[in-house]
């Protein structure tokens, strides 16, 4: 008879899908992909994903969510989304269902930075303390590892909400963030890039000025992330960077931007300094088995 062994639940909490996997590892974690509709019937089926394929060896359970989510140990609404524009979805505690239905650990943070974790222990940040992920999708979020550690604060890094120069004689479109209009999300999302062009990021052909503008507040973004938080790297990741050639371009436009002002040998090679994540699309999933490892060691 074949041993059983314990194995870690990882949810990957998007904003169209749930992501759901059973495993140990990259190499045996099993997966399954869930519709994102109301709370209750989207986490009632992860919750049945992981009851009926665990056999009973469920040790802990990690997520990785869309956000914002409160993740104050100390607060009474722990492990809630929070003021998030996703309709049915604000002040909605997605923690505890998994926590009061599989009596096991839980770990959660955000899907930017469960994608970090990923990242650190089996993609393209291995070996690197300091480092940003940075998914440019439906929306523009952030996870940063500092010293080794997810970086929190006040909340957790909302690096989608910052403002870059916006030039409205060049490009007069309003943004679509409706905290703040046009900070970076606002107006280099791919919900924004959809609602100025009228297409998809993905469809917009090679010569179009809407990439040339997407890498310029792109770089914008990233020139206050390098001043700022001095990371030795940064991966860039979500569906607007499966438009490769905005690599090369947001490389094009960072370099002047930095005007030489950090003397280090990393930013003189911006194509090691930039790059897409080395475990694609599985790096949120992955990160959340990390953060199932790390609940089941006691490290929230």
């Amino acid at each position: 008879m074949e041993e059983q062994r314990d194995v870690f639940g990882a949810i990957e909490a998007g904003g169209t899908k749930f992501v759901c996997g059973l495993g140990t590892s990259p190499d045996d974690l099993e997966i399954v992909q869930i519709q994102t509709t109301s709370p209750k019937a989207t986490i009632d089926s992860a919750i049945e994903f992981l009851k009926e394929n665990s056999h009973g060896q469920l040790r802990s359970v990690g997520i990785g969510s869309f956000g914002p989510i409160d993740l104050h140990l100390e607060s009474s609404t722990f492990g809630f989304i929070t003021s998030t524009p996703k309709a049915g979805w604000q002040n909605y505690d997605i923690a505890g269902p998994f926590r009061n239905a599989l009596g096991v650990p839980i770990g959660i943070d955000t899907d930017v930075s469960a994608a970090a974790l990923g990242e650190q222990r089996w993609g393209a940040a291995r070996g690197l303390s300091d480092f940003l992920y940075i998914t440019i999708g439906t929306g523009i979020g952030g996870g940063a590892i500092v010293n080794g550690h997810v970086l929190h604060g006040l909340v957790h890094p909302e690096m989608g909400h910052i403002r870059v120069p916006h030039d409205l004689a060049a490009d007069p479109f309003p943004g679509i963030c409706p905290f703040h209009g046009d900070c970076l999300e606002g107006v280099a999302s791919g919900r924004a890039m959809q609602a100025r062009w009228g297409v998809a990021a993905r469809e917009l052909p090679l010569e179009h000025p809407g990439l040339a503008l997407e890498a310029r507040y792109l770089a914008l973004g990233l020139a206050n992330f390098i001043f700022t938080l001095s990371p030795r790297r940064i991966l860039l990741g979500g569906g607007v960077m499966q438009q490769r050639q905005l690599f090369t371009l947001i490389r094009q436009e960072l370099a002047p931007l930095l005007g030489k002002y950090v003397p280090v040998a990393e930013l003189n090679d911006l194509a090691t300094y930039i790059v897409p994540p080395g475990l694609g699309d599985r790096a949120g999933i992955l990160g959340a088995l990390v953060l199932a490892e790390r609940a089941a060691a006691g490290n929230t």
